[in-house]
């Protein structure tokens, strides 16, 4: 069966702001060395699907940049990733939904005419072999296959809900953030959550694209729109992802999923990474996270003299850094970051090339690309002069732009 790939990836990621600001929200940077993107397309190439198109639109430079320096497959043998900014093939307007920009790139479809196409979504911190959701949806016969995740019953109003037949298999109902959710077959207290990954045969997805977009009271959504087009149709199973295994996972990885979509989720999946057993771990080389690296030095860590020591606890460290008598603690540090002496980071990440002064303290914090914090600025302490001045979540992290100035 031939396959083709889709990542989604033209979100605009507007609870992300700073960090959106000058970028698409899967270009944006994560655990020190990756961007959100490339979990979605390592996923795909250890599987071994190695025709992607990525559907890009919003401020696409970076992500486009990222994509075409890192992601290069053997075009000798008919492997690509490829960007795709909105073509505006069907007239002068964006992608106005999900299913939108697939129908307005069937063009790449036809161009390949594969058996099934894999919809992934591109802004998700996870690990999954695609394959075996595959094998299921070809086996099972199904039009549409829609992976999910166990959640508590008590949080169906936050996901896009789905409902069963007795078997579990079978999809009754797709409902979209319910107030009253019905529990699963096999657990009362819990819900499917749709994860935004879907395997389509190709002729009824082209043939659902077609009528959604005849239909003008259509959001042209993929999880509003076309999923329920097919429960109606009886066409529509469900993946659970609990019965999903990666080479090389542990129980106490396995079945991690998070939606980075607000700052205060993006924050929390950094802290899950820096534990001794971290509940989401980087190191699994059976299944490895691809990405791009920039000719740098290792990390170094200067100056063992009384108070000033450089030193890095419970942190990932990149490489480029210079922790230079200083300290960090529970924290990300990205490629060129350095630490001046006595500055001291907690439980905070800071992304590529940020400064920290002589004496600085920050505290839960992000800092985005090409922050200077100036020498004995303390950050993260008054969250109400800090207000003032940067975007402070509700969970009280304080997140500074690209290229901010800081004032002491």
């Amino acid at each position: 069966m031939k396959v083709l790939a889709i990542v989604l990836a033209g979100g605009e990621g507007k609870r992300l702001m700073p960090l959106t600001a000058d970028r698409a929200k899967p270009a944006v940077p994560f655990g020190g060395i990756y961007r959100l993107v490339d979990f979605v397309l390592s996923n795909l190439a250890n599987a071994h699907y190695l025709q992607i198109v990525v559907l890009t639109q919003y401020k696409n430079h970076s992500l486009d940049r990222h994509i075409s320096r890192t992601w290069r497959l053997s075009a000798m043998l008919g492997n690509y990733v490829t960007p795709v900014p909105a073509q505006q093939r069907l007239g002068p307007r964006w992608f106005a939904g999900s299913a939108d920009a697939l129908f307005q790139n069937l063009n790449l479809i036809y161009d390949e005419l594969p058996d099934h196409c894999i919809v992934f979504g591109a802004d998700h911190i996870y690990r999954m072999d695609p394959r075996q959701m595959v094998e299921q949806h070809i086996d099972s016969g199904a039009d549409v296959t829609v992976a999910a995740i166990r959640q508590p019953l008590a949080l169906a109003d936050q996901f896009g809900v789905i409902e069963t037949d007795p078997t579990g298999r079978r999809m009754t109902a797709f409902r979209e953030k319910p107030k009253s959710a019905v529990g699963l077959p096999d657990a009362p207290d819990q819900i499917y959550a749709s994860m935004g990954n879907y395997v389509f045969k190709t002729q009824a997805l082209i043939e659902a694209l077609r009528e959604d977009a005849l239909d003008p009271a259509s959001r042209h959504d993929l999880g509003g729109d076309i999923i329920p087009m097919f429960v109606k149709s009886g066409g529509a199973e469900v993946y659970d992802f609990a019965d999903n295994v990666v080479p090389g996972s542990t129980e106490r990885d396995r079945g991690y999923w998070r939606d980075v979509g607000t700052l205060d989720a993006y924050y929390e999946a950094h802290m899950d990474l820096i534990s001794a057993h971290p509940v989401f771990n980087l190191y699994n080389s059976r299944w490895p996270i691809y990405t791009g690296h920039d000719p740098l030095p290792p990390a170094k860590f200067l100056h063992n003299q009384g108070d000033r020591i450089g030193h890095a606890l419970d942190s990932l460290v990149s490489p480029g850094v210079i922790v230079s008598g200083g300290t960090a603690v529970r924290s990300i540090l990205s490629p060129g970051v350095v630490l001046h002496s006595h500055s001291l980071v907690e439980d905070s990440v800071l992304m590529g090339s940020v400064k920290i002064g002589r004496g600085a303290v920050v505290r839960r914090a992000i800092i985005d690309k090409n922050v200077v914090v100036p020498d004995g600025a303390r950050i993260g302490f008054d969250l109400d002069y800090d207000r003032q001045r940067f975007a402070v979540t509700r969970g009280g992290i304080v997140v500074i732009g690209k290229n901010e100035i800081i004032d002491r």
